[in-house]
């Protein structure tokens, strides 16, 4: 089967066109570095199935990022069978900078040139007939959004495969052509492949042809120590550069016609960001947006109504399943009437099976209706809140909204030790740690790198988010104190600030050194569309339902065992649950967590929240499915609404756990070891250095005790934010005065 590589500058619309071809749910956002690898699918939609293969975004060949050096390589050594450049239409001068360094390898090439209808919409207009002619390639129109000429650019790469191609340069025209010549001239005579493409490269001195070509390089070498002053000044790359662009220039862009005259006058992205990437307004404008996304997903006082709002009551009368779906003394937020509506399905069915299970043995309606079914909905019903906390993400990102954030804090995250490219990679983390650790091979310096890789699983991902919302819940309902949406938003804030904290912790201590520069062209701001935003949706969804099937049912089913018997394996009923293995395993680690609050101070089975933690290691779902599967057996006759926040009353009252002890227990969980699958995968990020990996196991369990701790203390006992501040002071206070000793001696040595 032939394999057709796609290349292109980040946010051209590749992986968007990459699911158009294979059919994959592959993440599409509208900011650099979504592809961090490349990553394979087929497409059958052309004359014969073909393998494609989505590369990372790249503005071009020379090896200054990893992206840079995966898309490199990938088309020198695997040789695909056709490379598929695809361009941003609306961006055509900047784009074909990476095409006249493709053209330069002996590979077929074929243009897709994207967002054509973005173009067209602008009233200008592209002559794709004479950009073929110039380019000397096939080139096709297409809107991979919508999916326009997606058939016609596959039939074509298929039929462009079958011809063999040999690079050409539009370097030979300039100064330096004649170098150019003898240089592939000479690695010919090597029997080097794609010579004219090393040439290039040599020309330019790049470090990875040098330690390749150390004969050839002193032929470059002195040819410019002729011509120097002649030809290059001083600096040899800029020349090159120069030279593509200036041919772009008088070249290409003779097929782009502009229909707006006022070059100056401000497009429509350009209006919006005069807004929010203001230097004063941009970031408390994004944390109201945030504000407004967690208060649509988990208020239940919508708008702040309820105090307004006394007889307008609307339920399902007669049906105790779905009453206060929509109103329970305020209005609903649309997050919470989907988990309602949902926990009213779970309800349904919970009931309708115990009813078909009476006459059974005890121990077996226990395992189906308490043990398996308890911990399963438990985690569904967190579901709609989940995937609408998602789609509000994703619509921010395939707007083009969070590439200005990322824009505005990179002047923040510089006094911290990275660029705002690392913002990307983390924020990612809100959805799934594992796509966000990997995402980290697009930051090129090394430190940099482990620094955001750590600190990710402290943007808490969807996993974690019914344990927030539960404990939140939880905390409203039996003290009657907040709201919920306020409290879930405070811990993700608080996740953020840990994050940032630590990495200052981090790059002022252990992993010191240069700030890497941080240069993004923002794109364009697009409407989302619906199509791929569903999508996501449902891969998300289907990932949850899988999980919940898999290991929380597989986690459920352990822990209603392990419950119910005694080491010696005699049955208990539910009332001696604190007489079984798990109770032994609980209470003998329990005084671990007695500085976080959920320790020894608590009484009956204040063990449960240690277990849960436990559980909470292997997939976070399993914290409030192994809550839900244990306060199952104590639920009876209590009224709420939620399923998870049932079971975390239950556990308040059997347990004495005060507010400071339950924030600490969300603070622990968010911060503390992530999930296996999220392990794994930063264990294969630290590429085989077990020492590092050790220490950032160690990283996350000191940083998520000493957090948890702090925040039981301060909540407790108010006069221990002394004591703290004093030690943030205190480093802060050796990290300035030892960051000017290290300015003066440096200034000294000049």
């Amino acid at each position: 089967m032939k394999r057709f590589a796609l290349i292109g500058n980040p946010n051209c619309g590749k992986t968007t066109l990459f699911n158009g071809l294979t059919g994959s749910n592959a993440h599409v956002g509208n900011w650099p570095g979504v592809t961090a690898d490349s990553r394979e699918g087929i497409c059958k939609k052309g004359k014969e199935s073909v393998t494609i293969v989505d590369l990372p975004g790249i503005y071009s060949l020379s090896p200054y990022t990893p992206e840079e050096i995966v898309s490199r390589n990938y088309i020198l050594d695997e040789k695909p069978d056709c490379v598929i450049n695809i361009i941003d239409a609306t961006n055509l001068e900047r784009n074909l900078y990476l095409t006249t360094q493709v053209m330069e390898i002996d590979v077929p090439i074929i243009i897709a040139l994207n967002m054509i209808d973005e173009v067209e919409r602008a009233g200008d207009k592209i002559d794709v007939k004479k950009l073929e002619e110039k380019l000397n390639l096939p080139v096709v129109a297409i809107s991979a959004l919508k999916e326009n000429g997606i058939v016609e650019l596959i039939d074509r790469a298929i039929e462009t495969s079958e011809k063999r191609r040999r690079g050409t340069s539009v370097l030979f025209e300039s100064k330096i052509g004649h170098l150019i010549r003898d240089v592939r001239i000479a690695l010919e005579g090597q029997g080097v492949e794609n010579p004219l493409f090393h040439a290039v490269k040599l020309v330019e001195l790049d470090e990875i042809e040098v330690k390749m070509h150390q004969t050839t390089t002193k032929m470059v070498e002195e040819f410019k120590s002729v011509f120097a002053d002649e030809l290059f000044g001083s600096d040899f790359e800029a020349l090159i550069a120069d030279g593509r662009y200036k041919y772009i220039t008088s070249n290409y862009s003779l097929a782009v016609s502009k229909k707006r005259a006022d070059v100056s006058a401000l497009t429509k992205s350009d209006k919006i960001d005069k807004v929010l990437t203001h230097k004063i307004w941009g970031i408390p404008l994004f944390l109201g947006i945030l504000l407004a996304i967690f208060h649509l997903t988990f208020s239940e006082n919508f708008l702040f109504l309820g105090g307004l709002i006394k007889d307008s009551a609307v339920s399902f009368e007669g049906s105790k399943y779905f009453e206060g779906l929509f109103y329970d003394g305020a209005i609903n937020s649309p997050g919470v009437i989907l988990q309602n509506f949902v926990v009213g399905i779970t309800d349904f069915l919970t009931a309708t099976i115990e009813r078909a299970m009476d006459g059974s043995a005890e121990w077996a309606k226990g395992l189906v209706c308490d043990g398996i079914l308890g911990g399963i909905f438990a985690v569904i019903s967190f579901i709609p809140q989940i995937l609408l906390l998602l789609l509000f993400f994703a619509i921010l990102e395939d707007s083009g909204y969070m590439a200005r954030v990322a824009f505005i804090l990179d002047k923040i995250f510089r006094r911290f030790g990275l660029s705002g490219r690392a913002f990307m990679p983390m924020i990612m983390g809100f959805g799934c740690s594992v796509p966000a650790m990997i995402n980290t091979r697009t930051l090129s310096d090394e430190e940099e790198r482990i620094a955001t890789l750590r600190v990710i699983p402290f943007f808490s991902c969807g996993a974690k988010l019914p344990i927030l919302t539960a404990i939140a819940g939880g905390i409203v309902m039996r003290f009657g104190v907040g709201n919920a949406d306020l409290i879930t938003y405070g811990m993700y804030l608080l996740g953020v600030v840990t994050a940032i904290v630590s990495v200052i912790v981090m790059r002022e201590t252990t992993m010191r050194g240069d700030i890497p520069s941080f240069i993004m062209e923002l794109p364009t701001y697009r409407r989302p569309q619906a199509k791929s935003l569903m999508h996501l949706l449902f891969d998300k969804a289907k990932h949850f339902i899988e999980k919940a099937f898999t290991i929380i049912l597989a986690s459920t089913i352990v822990i209603w065992f392990v419950s119910h018997f005694t080491f010696d394996w005699k049955y208990l009923v539910d009332e001696r649950m604190d007489e079984s293995i798990l109770a032994g395993i609980g209470k003998l680690i329990q005084p671990l967590a007695t500085p976080m609050g959920f320790g020894s101070q608590l009484k009956g089975m204040g063990w449960v929240f240690v277990v849960t933690a436990i559980t909470g290691l292997i997939a976070k779902e399993n914290v409030i499915a192994t809550l839900s599967t244990l306060a199952a057996c104590l639920i009876v006759g209590f009224e709420g609404d939620e399923e998870g926040v049932r079971s975390v009353v239950i556990m308040i009252e059997q347990t004495g756990i005060t507010i400071p002890a339950l924030i600490s227990f969300i603070v622990f969980n968010m911060t503390t070891i992530p999930c296996f699958a999220a392990v794994a995968t930063a264990k294969a990020e630290f590429k085989g250095n077990k020492k590092r990996f050790n220490l950032t196991l160690l990283f996350w369990i000191g940083t998520s005790y000493f957090v948890s701790t702090m925040v039981y203390l301060v909540g407790t006992f108010v006069w221990t934010i002394a004591i703290f501040l004093a030690i943030f002071i205190g480093f802060f206070t050796f990290v300035y005065f030892r960051n000017k000793r290290e300015k003066l001696a440096k200034l000294g040595k000049k």
